[in-house]
């Protein structure tokens, strides 16, 4: 029987412990109970049957609840709801989306797009739609089977996934893992997950995501990452995406991000670097190493620039960002290290950074030179929240938990903001 519990997404979810120490009085003497409350996340097991046999359904647009992702192509704005769908807007006018519709899709949590077809998870399959007509979204392909790692029996065809849920016990067995998580009968491990891609490559015009993505697309193929492995599509034939393989990357990914013919893979434990000349069968440059800490990546000509996060699956992390030169991509080279936050997804566009800093918002530099950047500090906007960035050709989009903003940025020395769509809740 195969099993495996890791799930290749799992929602982003803030560890959160209380202890109160109740007295108990009984006859003889005082005894202490404590009492546990935190959020986790408990296993779902789901029949693949259940969401291959039903409809994917196109509905007229809804408000946002839990904004995942964010994907630009075009005029066009997608922002993914992670396990329930993704959100379709015209960005025409970055003053003013309009919420067109929304796509659903159980399971989903990543998102790429190739002359106008949207590739979508679907839990453990990859899914291809047709955006060219907005009003007229059709699915155009299912890969089967193509992300076995949420299996927990594949010869049953059962997956799993998780669900947030807040905990209260007094169990005497409470026990804790090495990341810090209480434990009982399971050990259930969270990760925070969430590139930029080219505009166009060997003709195929592709979209543009943010810095956390697990998808992305290079010369004519769609790489996806999870946990512990890289697969490779080839997508030459948008319509028709064919898994070619499943390269094994170690423990701990995160990110990818791909420049110029290679790909840049976070991770929790380092920085990976491949060339993709030969797309279909991209081979390992390097891998830059680095405590353990949650790790988005973007690249310049020279520079790789890497956050460092400390979260809950990573919390003996540093909060830093790490400036290495990569003009010899065989020996990925530290320059600088800067003390930062609590830095989440960052965006490149020129001379300039722009860091997602959590609950403390959001801050751009001048990074012309990568020795000063933390005398070169231009803004710190504190009064938002935000987790991932991409500098799009028409705004600066910048999502997290209460929504999604936009900003011009054309002067890149002061940031207006043009609009927010925030969260329904």
């Amino acid at each position: 029987m195969k099993t495996n519990l890791h799930p290749r997404f799992i929602l982003g979810a803030q560890l959160m412990l209380s202890f109160m120490l109740v007295m108990v009085l009984p006859s003889c003497e005082d005894q202490i109970e404590t009492t546990y409350t935190y959020q986790t996340q408990v296993p779902v097991f789901i029949e693949v049957n259940s969401f291959r046999e039903a409809d994917i359904i196109i509905e007229p647009g809804i408000p946002l609840d839990q904004p995942g992702k964010i994907y630009i192509y075009g005029d066009y704005l997608f922002i993914s709801e992670p396990g329930k769908g993704i959100h379709l807007l015209d960005n025409t006018d970055p003053k003013n989306p309009q919420n067109l519709n929304f796509i659903n899709i159980p399971g989903t949590g990543d998102m790429a797009i190739n002359e106008s077809i949207l590739y979508a998870d679907n839990y453990v399959d990859l899914l291809a739609f047709d955006i060219s007509n907005p009003e007229n979204i059709q699915l155009v392909k299912r890969e089967k089977d193509v992300f076995p790692n949420l299996y927990s029996n594949e010869e049953t065809g059962t997956i799993v996934t998780y669900k947030d849920t807040l905990i209260t016990s007094t169990e005497s067995n409470m026990r804790w893992n090495s990341w810090g998580f209480p434990t009982f009968r399971t050990d259930i491990m969270t990760l925070e997950s969430a590139a930029f891609s080219s505009k166009s490559d060997g003709g195929q015009s592709y979209g543009q995501g943010g810095s956390m993505a697990r998808f992305t697309l290079l010369g004519g193929h769609l790489y996806t990452v999870d946990e512990y492995s890289m697969r490779v599509f080839n997508v030459e034939s948008p319509m028709d995406p064919q898994y070619l393989s499943d390269i094994n990357l170690g423990w701990g990914i995160e990110t990818i991000f791909p420049f110029k013919g290679n790909l840049f893979i976070g991770s929790m434990t380092g920085m990976h670097i491949y060339d993709a000349s030969n797309p279909a069968e991209p081979r390992e440059l390097a891998v830059y190493s680095h405590i353990t800490s949650c790790d988005p990546v973007v690249v310049n000509d020279d520079y790789a620039f890497v956050t460092l996060r400390s979260a809950a699956i990573c919390r003996n992390g540093a909060n830093e960002l790490h400036v290495l030169d990569i003009k010899d991509l065989n020996v990925p080279t530290l320059i600088q290290s800067y003390p930062m936050d609590n830095p989440h997804g960052l965006g490149l566009s020129g001379d300039y950074l722009y860091l997602a800093e959590g609950e403390q918002g959001l801050k751009s530099f001048n990074v012309a030179d990568v020795k000063e950047i933390s005398n070169n500090l231009i803004e710190h906007l504190k009064n938002y929240i935000f987790t991932d960035i991409i500098p799009g050709p028409k705004s600066l989009i910048v999502i997290g938990p209460d929504g999604v903003c936009q900003f011009d940025y054309s002067n890149p020395e002061k940031l207006e903001e043009l609009s927010c769509i925030n969260v329904a809740n």
